[in-house]
């Protein structure tokens, strides 16, 4: 295996700027010639795709409930085998869930990196900076990045204060132009930022950071991986992709080509049909933003309904799903007609509705994945199965199914069960 470096970037708590730091040190190693490898940790569709702008490379998460150690392990390895420097971005703070971020660095013998917010603080940004450096003895803590620091003597001041055993490896200045815009899911998708590879290759110039401190790995092996069955070979799947449908993990997409399956991709949005196909995957999206699109496009409809009445599978997650209700109401209080598909309504809310880790048993097998949604179902539709949430949370999604139509507001992770996956895919 060749050399690698890699660490885990965290921080005390979500909205540090893990994100921002994480795509300005894949920008650096790009511009010194390096491979770079991204990871998210946790359940993310919209981190990933600036990482994967960032760093030239697919962005998967990195997930021990999802996805399961082994999986995690393979990815790590595959990446490490091909890669200089990988940078796994962790979720929340770094102690936060079950499993946590924390919980991911020992498990690969991953350095630890904070971010933390320095705006407003001086020597107490040592005292947080030592609280997550000592508060669990089984991580290596690496050091840490400041963000939002006023001035190279504010950052001096942040890293004096520094214990000897906490390196300051870096810091990154308070600037309008370095915060990436956001809407009620999260960041705003790679796609809808025009300028994103100038504001990627700013927050790599602005970012004052010693590559030569990265710690080397010791970096993992997966051992032999045996040949995977294959039982969609000759199926052809078609996937939803494009500004409305665009929530889908690359390994969900390697699972599915790994099973046999050949895939193609369609606009709901712009295409008369899908592709000739056994099966369709709707990902999840931003239905919402385009629902005057869908209800205008009556062909799309009919060749959804003459798919299903044909009894073909049909998987929709979260969007997906929201998109082929009866109508699609919008937070302003537009109605609108969607795909007709399945029985009731999509309700759009003004707060969060649900968000969790969920894990379902479903007729095919068990099935791990997430939801995070702004909307309500209101359906007459019985649930087949309901989800629950591995951390005690109240969110439990349910899982609905007409025909061989599949749909629930989870955001199944494909690796978590290639048989099950390939059950709900299988003509």
């Amino acid at each position: 295996m060749n050399p690698c470096r890699a660490f885990l970037v965290a921080a005390p708590a979500s909205g540090q700027g893990k994100t921002t730091v994480v795509a300005a040190l894949a920008r650096q190693a790009r511009a010194r010639g390096e491979r770079v490898r991204v990871f998210k940790t946790g359940p993310d569709f919209l981190d990933p795709m600036i990482h994967e702008v960032a760093s030239g490379a697919p962005c998967a998460p990195l997930d021990l409930f999802m996805g399961g150690e082994a999986h995690c392990r393979a990815l790590l390895a595959a990446a490490a085998r091909e890669s200089d420097l990988i940078l796994v971005e962790g979720v929340m703070g770094l102690f936060d869930g079950q499993p946590s971020s924390a919980d991911l660095a020992r498990a690969f013998g991953l350095p630890v990196v904070a971010v933390i917010d320095a705006a407003g603080m001086a020597q107490t940004f040592a005292a947080v900076a030592h609280g997550l450096a000592s508060f669990r003895a089984d991580i290596e803590f690496a050091g840490v990045i400041a963000n939002r620091v006023a001035s190279e003597r504010h950052a001096a001041m942040l890293f004096e204060a520094l214990p000897p055993h906490i390196p300051g490896l870096g810091w990154l200045p308070r600037e309008a132009a370095l915060t990436l815009p956001e809407r009620h899911l999260g960041l705003l998708p790679a796609a809808e930022l025009a300028d994103l590879g100038a504001r990627l290759d700013h927050a790599a110039s602005a970012l004052r950071f010693d590559a030569s401190m990265i710690l080397d790995w010791s970096g993992l092996s997966d051992g032999p991986r045996p040949l995977p069955d294959t039982p969609l070979k000759g199926q052809r799947i078609a996937v939803a992709r494009d500004e409305a449908f665009c929530f889908a993990y690359p390994t969900n997409l390697d699972t599915l080509r790994a099973l046999g399956a050949e895939l193609s991709f369609f606009s709901p949005l712009r295409d008369a049909a899908p592709p000739p196909c056994d099966a369709i995957w709707l990902p999840g999206g931003y239905p919402e933003l385009h629902a005057a699109r869908i209800a205008a496009n009556g062909p799309m409809q009919l060749a959804l309904l003459a798919h299903a009445n044909a009894g073909k599978p049909l998987l929709a997650e979260c969007g997906g799903m929201m998109s082929l209700f009866e109508t699609l109401v919008t937070a302003d209080g537009a109605m609108h007609e969607g795909f007709g598909l399945l029985e009731g309504a999509a309700l759009m809310q003004r707060r969060l509705s649900a968000l969790g880790l969920q894990e379902v048993d479903l007729p095919e097998g068990r099935l791990r994945g997430h939801s995070f949604h702004y909307s309500q179902a209101d359906t007459p539709l019985a649930p087949i199965a309901q989800g629950r949430n591995p951390n005690g949370g109240s969110t439990q999604e349910a899982v609905y199914r007409s025909g061989r139509c599949t749909a629930s507001y989870i955001h199944f992770y494909f690796p978590s069960n290639p048989t099950a996956t390939a059950a709900l895919f299988a003509a």
